[in-house]
């Protein structure tokens, strides 16, 4: 909000309490004056469920049969959302169950505090789910099951964010089928719109031009994504064009922290794989290597890895460093016109590819 005032910002604002994991979460951003407030289950989530063989899903669904009474809600159903089937079986259900149950209790422990503390004050409010913090995507059994039963507690429920599939990496452009993702999202989307209608939400959304036309399209333009970080890193390219120094130093820095910073991030740059900076004397291509490089290219002597990861994930050692953080503030106030320059730049190819697909919508 400061940031917004000092910059003359005088329109619509909003903002989202993100991952939000327990009450104690909600109860301070409420205070702040948020009213979007996401809810993040992931520590209550079996990462491993998808991997169980069926003998060891059924032991691990004996001992959480009583809190997953729901099961018989589901199990041998066949539900139709416009033109996707979902078919709900014994193991599919199990696996959910293992998979998601502690997660969807804890999930409505939560809304039903957000309920309470907005309604005690009068307030209006949203809810948005993430259960996208997992290696494996969210079936549609699950979508179905996890947003149906919070629904029917009486989730406020605006947006859900389930694990799509392909990867969603951190600085880079989406991996994965792109046709494939699109018949995905369209029948994720029908979940959404069956039992809602509540909107499709995309996490880790920055950089994955390739896909935002289908997520567009398979949404029919009721859809949420979340980008983040990127702004850091366009203020890198104003430090890169006016203290190439600057610049330098910063990417020597974060080469060195990148194996460390990387450990709670799913990436895939390689250090040994990316040139340093002294070994590229053109500052312009300098830029490009570790700005621009949205993905694992082929060079005439292998690959070539996206710098532009290593920068991302090292932000915070970065502008924790006694010298480096307040310096690039400094090269950032000193040069406002070239940060709104990229920065407009950088949102313009994210909304215009977003409006591509609005406009085969139509």
């Amino acid at each position: 909000i400061n940031g917004m005032t000092a910059g003359s910002w005088r329109g619509p604002t909003g903002a989202d309490a993100d991952h939000l994991k327990t009450t104690a979460d909600v109860a301070a951003t409420h205070a702040a004056g948020y009213t979007f407030y996401t809810i993040d289950p992931s520590e209550y989530v079996d990462e491993n469920a998808d991997s169980y063989d069926e003998a060891t899903l059924r032991f691990k669904f004996s001992k959480i049969r009583d809190q997953n009474q729901w099961i018989s809600d589901y199990q041998d159903q066949i539900v139709k959302c416009g033109q996707t089937t979902i078919e709900f079986n014994a193991v599919s259900c199990m696996r959910c169950a293992v998979k998601y149950g502690r997660a969807i209790k804890h999930a409505l422990v939560m809304g039903d505090y957000i309920r309470s503390i907005n309604e005690a004050n009068d307030t209006e409010y949203e809810i948005e789910l993430s259960v996208d913090e997992t290696e494996q995507p969210t079936t549609l059994a699950e979508h179905y099951i996890v947003a149906d039963l919070c629904i029917k507690n009486g989730m406020k429920l605006v947006s859900l964010a389930p694990r799509y599939i392909g990867d969603f990496e951190k600085g880079v452009d989406y991996k994965g089928d792109v046709l494939e993702l699109e018949n995905s999202l369209r029948d994720h989307a029908a979940i959404a719109e069956a039992l809602g209608p509540y909107k499709l939400s995309l996490h880790s959304g920055s950089d994955k031009l390739t896909m935002y036309p289908a997520f567009a399209r398979a949404s029919a333009g009721r859809f949420h994504i979340k980008t983040a970080g990127t702004s850091y890193l366009e203020a890198l390219r104003v430090v890169a064009r006016h203290n190439e120094d600057l610049f330098r130093r910063i990417i020597h820095f974060a080469r060195q922290h990148y194996d460390i910073d990387k450990a709670t991030y799913h990436v895939s740059a390689i250090i040994a794989e990316v040139p340093p900076a002294e070994n590229i004397d053109d500052i312009l291509e300098l830029e490009h290597t570790y700005l621009e490089l949205w993905d694992r290219v082929p060079t005439g002597k292998g690959f070539s890895q996206p710098g532009r990861q290593i920068l991302h994930c090292t932000f915070g050692s970065v502008l924790r460093h006694e010298e480096f953080g307040k310096a690039i503030i400094s090269v950032i106030e000193n040069n406002p016109d070239t940060y709104c320059e990229v920065l407009s730049d950088h949102f313009i190819r994210h909304l215009a590819a977003l409006n591509i697909g609005l406009n085969k919508n139509r």
